[in-house]
């Protein structure tokens, strides 16, 4: 049911654009849940609030009281962050207005499911909806699972060897190549900044082939989230995602951040096992809904 004027409004007026004053609270807000929030905070703490910076606007939602509770991201991606009824309910008024200019929905799986109850009529349909993505951290290495040795960081000069790697994975997560639209400019810029950044881990055979993949696509203070993980087609049933996991998970616990998080497709049953016996368990599920 499509809200009234008066609600409308009302649910406007308890939101509104966050800037450079609002840093200190909105950083506040994200680090209530270092794992959860990890996609947005990362941004939030490498470039602020500026929109052109952030590549989207942060959006406020103030209680009663006027305190700051909850964020939303609204940028390629939308995404909420400490999100309760209320304040879906103001987003989902405030994305309703603006017009859907994401490619996805992205977040924590009651407050998004709620989100898109109020914006699929709207909005919709939606390409895909993955209802329920169990979000999985661990804080210490494997200890049954000996990490794959040959695991590294991918060099600098390695962008290209990596690259089809890359596309194969998101073309089969996603359901759609990144190099449609803009030829993959954007998200070749995005591959060489995490092989720049140290970021991009693979296993590589003698000849130069990728056969094991993951990069850490976010890092803040607290925690870093694991994606892109893949093993080429032909090399899969042989443990590689295992071991290969137990290495990255060693490497960013020991150099980046003391809590390792990933989210993961509920029927994707072998990586979910796979991570498991690494150590990760789950925390939490997301919800993606996919344009």
């Amino acid at each position: 049911m499509l809200p009234s004027a008066f609600q409308a409004a009302r649910a406007l007026a308890t939101t509104r654009v966050l800037d450079a004053p609002d840093l200190p609270e909105t950083l506040g807000v994200l680090h209530r849940d270092p794992v959860a929030n990890a996609f947005v905070a990362t941004r939030v703490e490498s470039v602020g609030l500026d929109p052109w910076r952030l590549g989207g606007e942060m959006w406020g939602w103030y209680d009663e009281n006027g305190s700051l509770e909850s964020l939303c991201y609204a940028g390629a991606n939308l995404v909420l962050v400490n999100a309760g009824p209320e304040a879906v309910r103001a987003f989902a008024e405030r994305a309703r207005r603006q017009g859907r200019r994401c490619s996805s929905i992205v977040g924590p799986a009651g407050p998004t499911a709620a989100l898109w109850a109020l914006l699929e009529r709207s909005w919709g349909p939606a390409r895909e909806v993955r209802a329920h993505q169990p979000l999985m951290a661990a804080t210490t290495p494997a200890v049954s699972v000996t990490p794959d040795p040959l695991v590294r960081r991918v060099r600098k000069n390695e962008v290209e060897a990596v690259m089809p790697a890359c596309v194969a994975m998101f073309t089969e997560e996603v359901g759609v190549s990144p190099l449609a639209g803009d030829g993959g400019l954007l998200y070749q810029a995005r591959v060489a900044e995490l092989v720049g950044a140290g970021r991009s881990f693979a296993r590589f055979t003698a000849d130069g082939q990728v056969v094991f993949k993951a990069e850490i696509g976010a890092v803040t203070q607290g925690a870093c989230q694991v994606q892109g993980v893949w093993v080429a087609p032909e090399h899969r049933g042989q443990g590689l995602s295992v071991t290969g996991m137990a290495a990255v998970l060693d490497l960013a616990l020991r150099e980046v951040a003391p809590v390792v998080s990933l989210y993961v497709n509920d029927y994707n049953l072998r990586a979910r096992a796979a991570y498991r016996r690494v150590g990760f368990h789950e925390v939490g599920a997301f919800m993606s809904v996919l344009f």
